[in-house]
């Protein structure tokens, strides 16, 4: 994780969905599981309400998308300099990709 601010720096805010938010500076080579450790390891003050018992079930939203764990900040092209804005989310599993909006399908001829 980035400590100081250098200039490929990703500025993250962070958002908990008691509409709490924290900023944080990472590297772009950190990943998704990456900054959960450190949030989980650096939790920020106000938030103990919020506090969970692993890092592994911190989840980042952005754009409307579960990050998967390896996903780095450099894959998502975020603009050096800016802040982004992510939700935190304790959720204990992902979503399958592109299994939304789709319904299961019964076997043919059950009722």
């Amino acid at each position: 994780m980035a400590s100081q601010r250098s200039p490929d720096a990703v500025s993250l805010r962070l958002i908990l969905v008691s509409g709490k938010t924290q900023d944080f500076t990472f590297s772009p080579s950190d990943s998704a599981a990456d900054i959960a450790h450190h949030v989980f390891e650096n939790w920020p003050a106000g938030w103990e309400e919020e506090q969970v018992s692993s890092p592994s079930i911190l989840r980042l939203i952005f754009q409307g998308r579960f990050l998967h764990g390896n996903v780095t900040l450099g894959a998502l092209k975020l603009p050096p300099g800016r802040t982004t804005v992510m939700h935190l989310v304790a959720r204990e599993t992902l979503p399958e990709p592109n299994s939304y909006g789709k319904l299961p399908v019964a076997p043919h001829g059950s009722t």
